[in-house]
């Protein structure tokens, strides 16, 4: 798509007509005019993630107000541009580019958070899906300046999940060096073997890696662990974990063993897991134990990616010692704290506790030029926008495996 297409006055979108319940209506709204460096982007998919679902049901008891009546969901939506807001041609985007919408629909880039690549906690950010119009409809606004870049060759129904799910696991997986061990990771790791000319050669070809160590505070991968080392996914077969589970063990070496029902084995370990625990055969005081057997001392890092308390609870006795407990899954309902995170005993054994929201929009283009490698690989489905509310239901149920995307073009 290279010219401007004509825009209808209105289209379908999927809004919330009930908050709180379970309830989706298809209706015809106004297409909006992109204003000053705005975009305006047909969609082709969007990606449906769990946050939709308890945005819709109002189960985030930590969200500032209850969702309003009428509000259309979704964070996961990508497609082409078709108009142009004053002075975004000056912000490096134009008719026909193949553009997303992330969680973080728009930061200002200019307070604290934003100004240290923090973007995902920005002072002054809009959030797609609550109280920005959101990506289940066929045409939605974003920011010149905020959009992410999708490569053509990366089919739709693998780039929306990446949007969200690939970034917000990238995030907490990923090097401070993007793509360590696809060139200079392979490097350290082969160094007595290489002669000092190939040394040399891999130095200049990975420079802008070398820089990246340089600028950035740390060279250790966010999530503490190193590749060969053990991560443990909690909620390995859903939409998040098994995107979480395909960058791990494809994207960053890691050895993974995924948790979850029994019903989603196959699919976690065609991610890329070496190892599936079936959560129903262990209890809380014997999960640990089954972790530690399978990997000699424990895991490294044990990325929460359930929405799940009770996983929380576990995840803390699947660690060694120097492990991290990476918080990516929002339990909904009441606020609950982690059972068994006791200071003392954490302290004594070097545990840490680490967070991700989302990523930046630099590494929201470093996740989709993976994905576009064919490195990201796990299960997914297209449906239409009539089939919303059906998918909402399997969640409800946790029935949903892998990720669950709206093709716009589905009938």
């Amino acid at each position: 798509m290279s010219t401007a297409e004509a825009v209808p006055k209105m289209h379908k979108a999927c809004v919330y007509d009930q908050p709180g319940t379970c309830s989706i209506a298809i209706r015809d709204v106004p297409t909006p005019k992109p204003g000053p460096n705005e975009v305006l982007i047909k969609l082709t998919h969007s990606g449906i993630c769990h946050s939709d679902y308890a945005i819709m049901m109002n189960t985030w008891r930590q969200l500032p107000v209850p969702t309003q009546t009428g509000q259309i969901g979704g964070h996961e939506g990508l497609g082409h541009i078709v108009k142009l807001g004053e002075g975004s041609e000056k912000l490096g985007v134009k008719i026909g580019d193949r553009v997303g919408v992330k969680w973080v629909a728009s930061a200002c880039l200019a307070c604290p958070p934003c100004t240290e690549s923090l973007e995902g906690y920005c002072f002054n950010q809009k959030v797609s899906g609550y109280y920005t119009p959101g990506t289940f409809q066929e045409y939605v606004i974003g920011p010149a300046n905020y959009v992410t870049p999708v490569p053509e060759s990366l089919s739709g129904e693998v780039g929306a999940p990446m949007l969200c799910a690939g970034l917000t696991t990238w995030y907490v997986s990923k090097p401070t060096v993007p793509v360590l061990g696809a060139g200079l990771g392979r490097m350290i790791y082969r160094l007595p073997e290489l002669t000092v000319t190939a040394v040399c050669e891999l130095l200049i070809q990975n420079m802008i890696n070398i820089i990246c160590v340089i600028l950035e505070y740390s060279a250790l991968l966010k999530c503490g662990a190193s590749p060969g080392q053990w991560v443990v996914i909690s909620g390995a077969g859903g939409g998040l974990g098994t995107t979480a589970v395909s960058l791990a063990a494809r994207g960053m070496g890691y050895r993974v063993i995924g948790i979850d029902m029994p019903g989603k084995k196959q699919d976690v370990l065609d991610s890329g897991a070496e190892h599936f625990i079936d959560v129903t055969q262990f209890d809380d005081a014997t999960i640990g134990k089954e972790v530690k057997r399978l990997t000699g001392l424990g895991a490294k890092a044990v990325i929460v990616c359930a929405n799940s308390n009770k996983a929380y609870g576990q995840a803390v006795s699947m660690l060694r010692f120097g492990g991290s407990l990476v918080c990516v899954g929002m339990p909904e309902g009441e606020q609950v704290s982690i059972a068994n995170a006791y200071p003392s005993s954490m302290i004594m054994a070097g545990h840490n506790i680490v967070v991700s929201a989302v990523g930046n929009r630099r590494e929201a283009i470093d996740v989709m030029e993976m994905a576009a490698r064919g490195v990201v690989k796990f299960p997914v489905r297209t449906v239409s926008m009539s089939e919303l509310q059906s998918v909402f239901e399997e969640m409800s149920q946790a029935k949903v495996t892998g990720r669950v995307v709206i093709d716009f073009s589905a009938a």
